[in-house]
């Protein structure tokens, strides 16, 4: 066989078949060419989905005429010189692939003005086949035209989608670059008609001031329940925001996370949200977020992926952590009524529905967490009604047991009689009282089942069982947790046959396996000595769970395993605890019940992430009955 050197046309469309999968992908190298040089405007006309045309038009920098050649050259960039920038590179593009590989497989015009010369110039590339730079008219920037995509390649062309999907990938883009360049000016149009635009937001790119642009790209309804978060530490920062558990998707269509400004798709970090999710999200669904982590470029590999899709961490064990920790910690604050009081647009009924005064426009619809104390009760209950319910714990947040509702497993089971559960209501505080607990005052059962409860601003439906199964768990949880995990050793050691990445697995992380509860030695090339298991899962089936545990630790360095299992016994555990049904309860028990919701981590949703409670403001009451018209 001859071996042959590939001609340059060739080889740009080879590349192109890694850099140029769709018409997005052409929009996407091209307007990331353009934040790259500074524009503060960008205006992407398309026609038939982008496959007839693509024109860019932006307000950057600007190419000089005597550099329009070496722009679609291969491997030619103004971003990196050295290994020394490569490793420490910030900007968005850096390989010089995407303008000689887009140009090779269309019909390409490339026009420039920099800023200080009196006119512009063009270079046009038909096929790969160069032309001549001449003058032409231009404003400050730069305007790159893309006319019949892969007119040359019809192989190509073949696998292109209809003109709506290729139209839709590329909005889905821009909605992703929207978000993390809330300082952008982006101008939309297709077939000649204005179809999208993303208004910039000033000078400051802080992204507190996009609130606003996650409500234009992800809707009203994520904007009502997103939930700021803020956290840095280790030379990580993250930050953005994610959905309440109770909005939640059934694919992963809201899930953006950004790299130091780079749209990035990583397992590890993804691996780490849903583990923190774990405890709160309805089984099948997908959490929404829009994250944002910060670090040292130098600590994260670009130059992985030939799209840049994707990285790799230098501390990937550290990062997986940082998000879940920092994602758990947030996810421990949605306590119920924790809701935020200040919601744009319509509320629509059912969880987190809220038609309250609109707080200022950069607040508006958004919610920041602030760990709040546990209140005070206020109402006032006898000494009957608590020593009913607690026994003698005392009042809201204290230990009262997994079963103290239900009636003969917890402490002082008895109760006051079913009558007493229709006494007088208090009197509610003037709704500006700073002390007046979210959740309100009880005023009634409804079949057994509901807590109603009366507010300043309207009615709280709580779901009883729901939200004591919660308070259960969590009391086992912080139990269990202070007590340690405890192991329990075999009486015989069980030999496991392993793969020999697993058995040096479990010998490179002996220490994180002890923590876990698990005593294991390697045996041989392909086999592991267990010796001691977790107590509480010793009678459930051990082996499964260390080979899942050392699969977890070969691929993202880290495993919960052992505290998802632990927890699924204890959640089934503070199940048959919980009040039932048809349970009749006293005032002073329902107001028991809400105070205690209001002191509990991730009291919004039961032990299987449905909604433990909903809340109707009076307006909304109002327009069923259509008062005020």
């Amino acid at each position: 066989m001859t071996i042959r050197q590939l001609p340059d046309t060739l080889i740009n469309q080879i590349a192109a078949g890694e850099v140029v999968e769709r018409p997005a992908s052409v929009v996407k190298e091209l307007v990331e060419n353009a934040l790259d040089a500074g524009a503060r405007r960008v205006d992407i006309d398309l026609e038939e989905g982008g496959v007839r045309l693509i024109r860019i038009r932006d307000d950057g920098k600007g190419i000089a005429a005597d550099e329009l050649p070496l722009a679609v050259s291969r491997h030619a960039t103004s971003k990196i010189a050295s290994l020394d920038d490569l490793e420490g590179v910030t900007t968005l593009g850096f390989r010089g692939e995407a303008l000689p590989s887009i140009a090779s497989v269309s019909r390409f015009s490339l026009s420039s003005r920099r800023i200080g010369e009196d006119r512009g110039a063009v270079l046009e590339i038909d096929g790969g086949r160069l032309g001549e730079v001449a003058p032409k008219p231009h404003p400050q920037g730069t305007t790159v035209e893309v006319r019949d995509l892969f007119f040359n390649v019809p192989a190509r062309r073949k696998f292109l989608k209809a003109e709506r999907t290729e139209l839709g990938h590329i909005e889905e883009w821009l909605r992703q670059l929207a978000l993390a360049r809330p300082d952008v000016e982006l101008r939309v149009s297709h077939n000649g008609k204005p179809t999208r635009r993303w208004k910039g937001e000033g000078d400051q790119i802080d992204l507190g001031l996009s609130d606003v642009r996650i409500g234009e790209a992800l809707g009203e309804e994520f904007a009502r329940n997103a939930l700021r978060v803020d956290h840095s530490g280790a030379g990580l920062r993250l930050h953005g925001w994610i959905a309440q558990p109770a909005y939640n998707r059934a694919s992963a269509d809201q899930q953006y996370l950004y790299v130091n400004g780079r749209a990035v798709r990583d397992r590890s970090i993804a691996h780490a949200v849903k583990q923190a999710y774990a405890d709160v999200l309805f089984h099948g669904r997908q959490p929404a977020y829009v994250l944002f982590l910060e670090l040292d470029p130098r600590r994260v590999d670009v130059n992985v992926h030939p799209a840049k899709h994707e990285v790799r961490f230098r501390d990937a064990r550290l990062i997986h952590d940082f998000v879940y920790r920092t994602l758990h910690d947030a996810l421990a604050e949605t306590r119920a009524g924790t809701l935020p009081s200040a919601q744009t647009g319509e509320a629509g009924a059912g969880y987190g529905a809220d038609a309250s005064a609109a707080a200022p426009p950069s607040q508006a619809g958004m919610y920041q967490y602030r760990p709040t104390a546990p209140l005070a009760l206020r109402v006032q209950e006898t000494q009957a009604g608590y020593a009913a319910l607690y026994g003698n714990n005392g009042g809201a947040g204290g230990g009262a047991s997994a079963g103290s509702y239900a009636g003969g497993s917890g402490a002082g089971a008895g109760y006051t009689g079913a009558g007493s559960a229709y006494a007088a209501a208090p009197a509610l505080p003037h709704s500006d009282d700073e002390t007046l607990p979210p959740l309100g005052y009880a005023v009634a059962q409804l079949h057994g089942i509901y807590v109603l409860a009366e507010t300043a601003e309207g009615l709280i439906v709580v779901d009883m069982h729901a939200a004591h199964e919660r308070i259960g768990y969590e009391k086992l949880k912080f139990a269990h947790d202070h007590e340690g995990l405890r192991t329990q050793p075999l009486l015989v050691p069980a030999t496991l046959a392993v793969s020999e990445r697993e058995a040096e697995v479990a010998e490179r992380e002996e220490a994180t396996l002890v923590a876990l509860g698990f005593e294991v030695t390697r045996a041989g090339p392909q086999s592991l000595a267990l010796r001691a298991v977790p107590a509480l899962l010793a009678h459930g089936d051990v082996e499964a769970l260390l080979r899942d545990v050392l699969a977890d630790l070969r691929e993202h360095g880290e495993s919960r395993r052992v505290g998802a299992a632990r927890d699924e016994l204890l959640a089934t555990m503070a199940c048959h605890g919980a009040v039932r049904a048809n349970r009749r309860l006293t005032l002073p028990e329902m107001n028991a019940l809400l105070r205690e919701m209001e002191a509990t981590e991730r009291s919004g949703q039961c032990n299987h992430g449905r909604p433990t409670w909903a809340r109707f403001t009076l307006s909304e009451i109002d327009r069923w009955f259509l008062r005020g018209r």
